[in-house]
C-alpha cells in the first residue's frame, strides 16, 4: 500500500518536468489514443519504444514505474485471459467446452497485455513529474469550451484537485489503520478470498470516519478564508509554453507518423 503511486508527484529536474503541464495532459492523452492505432507487432514495438524514451526523458529509476504497475498486474493478467480462452478465430490450438485457444487469442490477449501496461506507464510519466494542482489547472483548462454550455468547470476542477490531493493520505491512513489492526492479531494475508475480504471490512469503517473528518475540516477551512466559489479569481500558478512542449508534439507526430505508415490496413 506505501509503494502506491498514484497521485503522488515525485520531484525532479529532467527535460518533462520543463514540460507545461497542459502540454503533458494533451500529449498523454493523445499517446493513449495513439496506442489505438497499432495493430501489428511492428507498431506495437514502435510505440512501446516511444513510450520508453518517455519514461527515460523523466529520469527516474524503473522501480517508479513498476510499482504503478504493480497494483494492477491481476487486472491486466485477467483481461488477457478472457482474450486467450474466448477469443475465436485461425489456428485452433486447445478447445474445451466454451474455452479455446487459438492463433488470434493468443495474439489479442498480447495486444491487450502491451496496451494496458503502456496506458498505466505513460499515465504514470505525467503523475510522477506534475504536481496534482497543476493536473487539476490543466484539466480546467482541456474543459474550458464546456463553459459555453454552462459547465462549471471551476468547480469541477476544484473537486479533481482536492481528490488528487488527497489521493495519497488516503493511501497513508489506510496502511497506518492497517498496520493498528495487525498490532491487535489481525491477518490480512491469511485463509481465502472471502476470509480475506471479512477482514478487510474493519478497515473500512474508521477510513470512512476519518474521509469524513478530513472533509469537514477541509470545508471549514475554505470557509474560512473566505472562499465563495471560482468565479472571479486569479491564478496563483502561471502556465506558460515552452520549447520544451513543441519538442514533446514533433515527439508525437513522429511516433503518429511512424504508427499510420506501418500500420496494417
Amino acid at each position: 500500500m506505501s509503494k502506491i503511486i498514484i497521485g503522488r508527484y515525485i520531484p525532479g529536474d529532467s527535460l518533462v518536468y520543463k514540460m507545461d503541464p497542459r502540454g503533458k495532459l494533451l500529449i498523454t492523452i493523445l499517446f493513449i489514443w495513439a496506442i489505438f492505432l497499432a495493430n501489428n507487432p511492428i507498431t506495437y514495438a514502435i510505440i512501446t519504444f516511444f513510450c520508453f524514451l518517455a519514461i527515460i526523458a523523466t529520469g527516474l529509476k524503473a522501480r517508479v514505474f513498476w510499482n504503478g504497475i504493480k497494483p494492477l498486474i491481476g487486472l491486466i493478467f485477467f483481461t488477457s485471459l478472457l482474450q486467450l480462452f474466448f477469443m475465436t478465430g485461425g489456428h485452433v490450438f486447445w478447445h474445451w467446452w466454451i474455452f479455446s485457444i487459438s492463433s488470434y487469442g493468443v495474439e489479442n490477449a498480447i495486444y491487450i497485455f502491451i496496451r494496458f501496461t503502456l496506458i498505466i506507464l505513460i499515465s504514470t510519466v505525467m503523475t510522477v513529474t506534475t504536481m496534482p494542482l497543476e493536473i487539476a489547472d490543466a484539466m480546467e483548462w482541456l474543459l474550458k469550451p464546456l463553459k459555453i454550455f454552462k459547465v462549471p468547470v471551476d468547480e469541477i476542477a476544484l473537486v479533481i484537485s482536492i481528490a488528487l490531493r488527497f489521493v495519497p493520505t488516503l493511501f497513508d491512513e489506510t496502511l497506518k489503520i492497517m498496520n493498528a489492526q495487525r498490532s491487535r492479531g489481525a491477518d490480512f494475508n491469511d485463509g481465502g478470498l472471502i476470509k480475506r475480504a471479512k477482514a478487510i471490512a474493519p478497515i473500512l469503517v474508521p477510513l470512512f470516519i476519518h474521509s469524513l473528518e478530513t472533509a469537514i475540516d477541509l470545508s471549514t477551512a475554505m470557509e474560512s478564508r473566505g472562499y465563495r466559489g471560482s468565479a472571479g479569481r486569479t491564478k496563483y500558478r502561471v502556465l506558460n509554453w515552452s520549447k520544451y512542449d513543441l519538442i514533446s508534439l514533433a515527439y508525437f507526430i513522429l511516433l503518429v507518423g511512424l504508427l499510420l505508415i506501418f500500420r496494417t490496413h
